[in-house]
């Protein structure tokens, strides 16, 4: 028998853990993800009513960032290549929520197209440890969308 929702306990166990997040870049899974986030920005401009200030939304922005533990090279110099030549390369990301421990198993999936690249990190290191390598980028926000989500 179903409990009503004010009979329901939430516990810790039940919060998202990002051990278990998962990413495809133009369908390949990155198994070197460290961390991934996107997100769509409201750009407002400024309205006057009277003496207050108001806004209105004027256009969408989207951006993210990908960081992964560097194994591979990632087809980095694909895209170096594509920019020298003056063309624009896109990409398709899909990031993927799921914890075994979550409320009934649920996931949360969201794709992003037109994904575009901000920098390239060609090399870095510190003696010692684990070389990481971020990567800025941008998406219209059109094209983002969520596959599954919880409810």
């Amino acid at each position: 028998m179903a409990r009503a929702a004010e009979d329901v306990k939430y516990r810790g166990r039940r919060r998202w853990n990002g051990s278990h997040g998962k990413v495809w870049w133009d369908g390949e899974l990155l198994f070197e993800i460290e961390s991934f986030e996107c997100k769509v920005t409201a750009d407002r401009e400024d309205v006057l009513i009277g003496n207050s200030k108001d806004s209105k939304i004027v256009s969408l922005t989207g951006s993210g960032t990908l960081t992964i533990k560097s194994v591979i090279n990632r087809n980095i110099n694909a895209y170096l290549e594509e920019w020298k030549n003056g063309h624009d390369p896109r990409a398709t990301l899909v990031g993927l929520l799921d914890d075994p421990d979550a409320v009934d198993g649920q996931k949360e999936r969201v794709s992003i197209d037109n994904v575009f690249f901000n920098e390239l990190a060609l090399m870095n290191f510190k003696k010692g440890e684990v070389v990481e390598k971020e990567f800025p980028f941008g998406f219209t926000p059109e094209d983002a969308k969520f596959i599954e989500t919880v409810e």
